[in-house]
């Protein structure tokens, strides 16, 4: 690949990833969801509707401290997202779960990421995005290789 066309995907790539935070943010902000951050949504995600995940997990999988995802949670149970489930056979193991409040902006979010992707494949041939999946594992490797902490 010579330097040009490096550079210009590199532009690209970068420009793409400030564009899809911002649009995420302006999204929340115009939504019923304007107490909770992205960051927060995020999080959100992670604990995800279908499981009930300890704190560990999540914060693994944000790829951040428990120390901090802690803070995000005491903050998410405020706002009437998040609710800690206490164990019948051990109250000191918590798991986390989402409330109402909580299943809508995961959906919504969801919902966002589906339409971003439908949009983003637009007319693309199987052909075509077997390319692009490669290139984004490509990308991926990448990233796993320069922060092993990275999710694998």
């Amino acid at each position: 690949m010579d330097f040009t066309t490096a550079r210009r995907l590199n532009q690209l790539l970068t420009s793409v990833y400030g564009d899809i935070l911002r649009v995420e943010e302006l999204a929340l902000r115009k939504s019923q969801f304007k107490d909770i951050s992205i960051k927060e949504v995020h999080a959100i995600d992670a604990i995800s509707m279908y499981e009930h995940k300890t704190t560990s997990q999540v914060a693994r999988e944000l790829r951040i401290t428990p120390g901090t995802l802690t803070t995000m949670v005491n903050h998410l149970v405020r706002k009437d997202y998040v609710m800690r489930l206490r164990s019948d056979d051990d109250r000191r193991f918590v798991r986390l779960g989402l409330t109402r409040r909580g299943r809508l902006i995961y959906r919504a979010h969801e919902s966002f990421h589906r339409h971003m992707v439908e949009s983003f494949a637009g007319d693309m041939n199987d052909e075509q995005l077997h390319f692009i999946e490669k290139a984004l594992l490509n990308l991926q490797a990448f990233l796993e290789f320069a922060d092993p902490t990275a999710k694998k």
